[in-house]
């Protein structure tokens, strides 16, 4: 059996935008031609699609980087480059995306055949044509392409199903969803048979819902104990809850401790035992059950958890639990994706314009403004370190630098750049 992963890190790279294109025209019996360079192309989005043919993230365990294509570098006679390729990382359905280092929630991908961006390639850079003004008709520069960073990400994924079988190991969920469903889960009599989420269509007559066998919770799961830490997640998107307890007690433990400890591993995994909830008597058929129906219904009396007694075995009274969580499911809310985050480097007016900070004599000028203008420098050329010059002196830190005291021939350092001041 191919092994379930739920859970994978991957690194995604926008693609860099193209160069700008210093160029002149030339042509025969033209002697002076104006500038002609054109601009780069846009680089590639990184997008995200959530395909019904994948059910596990177990593709990502083979490849783990992605990088959509850079734009190309722009040409002669004002031509300009070719925009990169997007790359599309396709998911199952049900995956989350959040960027590792804050743990942001970046994209939800609920809803299948969903497709999302979440990184736009950089911006082409300018050719030479944009800068020739009527006093520099003949710039030898342009400006580079926007470039862009790996991100890394970790890709959840928690299952879509309507409702979630919960409770402890061997308890009989997988029997169950067998025995309501056309699905075949592995079936057999010892702990943490299920590896992994199975996932039923249960049809009531006219109604019909998707049905989850979460692996088998244990204490201690909301803390990582045994394998319930690992499926938890699988609950989050379920709109109600199928609690099943073994009521025969056949594996040693007391039914109702049983029930209490999911309930409050349900509890310290993001307050999940809140959710409507019909807690299923299963093993019926065995000797003791009937005893602790009486003790279950009467602790469970008036907190509107209602108590379904069934065995899976016999496959008696599942008629009347589907129809009961078919009514409860009509009267729950329906699931709502989760609240996405934006992915801060993106946004192009993220942070300050610049900042002035002085250190021990040197003046340090950094911020969004002055990463752009940075790149944008041909510091080979004269006619691009004047107009480096004046875009300081348009921005405001010429006077920013001022105020801060900064005097004729002070250094300042502007991202790896170093300059005397001049007024």
């Amino acid at each position: 059996m191919a092994l379930f992963v739920d859970v994978v890190t991957i690194t995604v790279k926008a693609g860099d935008g193209g160069n700008g294109c210093v160029s002149f025209h030339r042509e025969k019996f033209v002697q002076a031609g104006g500038p002609d360079g054109g601009d780069g192309g846009r680089g590639g989005d990184v997008i995200f699609e959530a395909s019904e043919r994948m059910h596990t993230l177990m593709d990502f365990r083979y490849k783990r980087k992605f990088t959509a294509e850079n734009g190309a570098d722009g040409m002669a006679n004002r031509r300009s480059g070719k925009s990169g390729a997007p790359v599309v990382i396709e998911v199952p359905p049900g995956t989350v995306v959040r960027e590792k280092a804050t743990g942001k929630l970046l994209l939800d991908l609920w809803e299948p055949g969903a497709q999302k961006t979440l990184m736009r390639g950089g911006k082409g850079g300018f050719g030479n044509q944009h800068f020739a003004t009527p006093t520099r008709q003949a710039p030898q520069f342009a400006r580079p392409g926007e470039k862009r960073e790996v991100v890394e990400l970790q890709l959840e994924l928690k299952s879509i199903a309507d409702v979630g079988l919960v409770g402890f190991p061997n308890v009989g969920k997988s029997t169950i969803l067998s025995v309501v469903t056309a699905a075949r889960p592995k079936i057999a009599n010892y702990h943490f048979t299920t590896l992994q989420p199975n996932l039923g269509i249960v049809k009531q007559g006219d109604d019909s819902f998707v049905l989850a066998d979460i692996p088998g919770l244990v204490e201690g799961a909301a803390e990582g104990v045994g394998l319930g830490h690992a499926f938890l997640r699988h609950v989050e998107r379920t709109r109600m809850l199928l609690h099943v307890v073994d009521i025969s007690g056949s594996e040693g433990r007391d039914p109702l401790e049983d029930f209490d400890a999911i309930m409050k591993e349900l509890e310290a995994y993001g307050d999940l035992r809140n959710r409507p909830m019909i807690a299923v008597a299963n093993k019926m058929d065995l000797p003791g059950a009937e005893e602790n129906l009486a003790r279950l219904k009467a602790k469970l009396d008036g907190t509107g958890i209602p108590v379904y007694a069934v065995s899976a075995a016999t496959r008696d009274n599942f008629n009347a639990l589907m129809y009961a969580t078919a009514d409860m499911l009509s009267k729950c809310p329906p699931a709502e994706p989760f609240a996405e985050e934006e992915l801060y480097e993106l946004d192009p007016n993220a942070g300050e314009a610049f900042t002035v900070e002085r250190e021990g004599g040197v003046y340090f000028v950094s911020g969004r403004e002055m990463d752009r203008l940075i790149e944008a420098v041909n510091f080979d050329n004269e006619e691009s370190l004047n107009w480096f010059h004046r875009s300081l002196r348009r921005l405001g830190v010429i006077d920013a630098l001022r105020e801060k005291g900064a005097r004729e021939g002070d250094s300042v350092v502007i991202g790896e750049m170093e300059f005397d001041f001049v007024e």
